[in-house]
């Protein structure tokens, strides 16, 4: 498994907001506690918010638990089409997080059929993105999530080609198109990239750290302010 496939896999542990120790990790993803460690270290160092000591476990600081809702009949069909949406839309890509969703929430339901995607009052029959692109996503998901440079040969609308190495920061999605907006560590500068013309995606093996000039954050609080949006960051 490569470290980046691993830091991803580490993140996914930590989701259930319990206490995991550095052998359960170690054994789970089937290398040495000292590579765990110097993992853990790796996210921390990146912003992701897992505390703990060696020793004695990790968390991950600020989990979302949900306390006891009311939830109406009707609110259940919202979210029956939620997850009949994203797994017509993203496929294997969020296949686990819609499993996992509907699993807890049938859980606490008097009646687990109560949520059933499948029996909803709007059908959801088509994939809206190709298996490309719901690969990309995959792996530009993985990239934001584990802060790591992404590297990918780009064709532009007018037919231009080049190769990049991005700061992932945010994947968009659009009536019939992703995109994703990225720091361009080779041009120095905000872009956005349409997904279906990145090709040859990798993730490299460098992280980088959060920083506020080159946020998404900062990105639409610049879009904001030009009121004419400059062109060159929309390829």
């Amino acid at each position: 498994m490569r470290r980046t496939d691993r830091l991803f896999d580490i993140i996914q542990v930590f989701r259930d907001g319990k206490l995991h120790t550095g052998e359960q990790i170690a054994d789970r993803m089937e290398v040495s506690l000292r590579t765990i460690y110097r993992d853990i270290e790796t996210l921390a160092g990146a912003g992701v918010p897992i505390v703990g000591e060696r020793g004695v476990g990790y968390i991950m600081s600020d989990p979302v638990f949900l306390p006891p809702l009311n939830i109406t009949q009707s609110e259940l069909e919202v979210l029956e089409l939620g997850l009949a949406l994203v797994a017509a839309s993203f496929g294997p890509v969020m296949a686990g997080e819609v499993q996992t969703l509907g699993d807890k929430v049938r859980a606490v339901l008097p009646r687990p059929e109560m949520l059933d995607p499948n029996r909803g009052t709007i059908g959801v029959y088509h994939s809206r993105f190709s298996d490309g692109e719901r690969h990309a996503l995959g792996l530009i998901r993985r990239g934001i999530l584990t802060r790591t440079l992404l590297e990918f040969n780009y064709q532009a609308l007018d037919g231009a080609q080049s190769h990049r190495k991005v700061r992932p920061l945010e994947a968009q999605v659009w009536e019939t198109v992703l995109t994703l907006t990225a720091w361009c560590e080779d041009r120095q500068d905000f872009r956005v990239f349409r997904v279906d013309r990145m090709h040859n995606i990798t993730m490299a093996d460098a992280g980088f750290r959060p920083e506020k000039l080159k946020s998404i954050k900062h990105y639409k609080k610049t879009i904001r302010d030009d009121t004419e949006h400059h062109p060159k960051r929309t390829h």
